[in-house]
């Protein structure tokens, strides 16, 4: 299975391939096939989308899409940690603990 992502030109956000348009849902992403190239071209010359890709992806048993690789699965589910535990430079103590 194949699916294009790419970002939006408005807010920036992850984006994914509905098969009519783009959502922010990965679980809304359709199979391109072999023609993700070819919506791609087209996507791009409208200026729908920034800096789109054709990616692997599998269905799970839930039949949810799944990123094949580990990247495209964060640009999907999020960031990696806990948000209560990432720097916040508005933080007066932010730089008080310099490794």
């Amino acid at each position: 299975m194949k699916v294009i992502t790419g970002n939006d030109l408005k807010t920036g956000a992850v984006i994914w391939w509905d098969g009519r348009g783009w959502s922010i849902h990965v679980e809304d992403a359709a199979d391109a096939g072999d023609g993700g190239e070819q919506i791609l071209a087209v996507e791009d010359a409208a200026c729908r989308v920034n800096g789109g890709y054709v990616i692997e992806a599998e269905r799970g048993l839930d039949g949810k899409v799944r990123p094949a690789h580990i990247k495209d699965r964060i640009r999907a589910l999020g960031p990696t940690v806990r948000p209560d535990l990432t720097l916040k430079p508005a933080d007066p103590d932010a730089g008080s603990w310099v490794i």
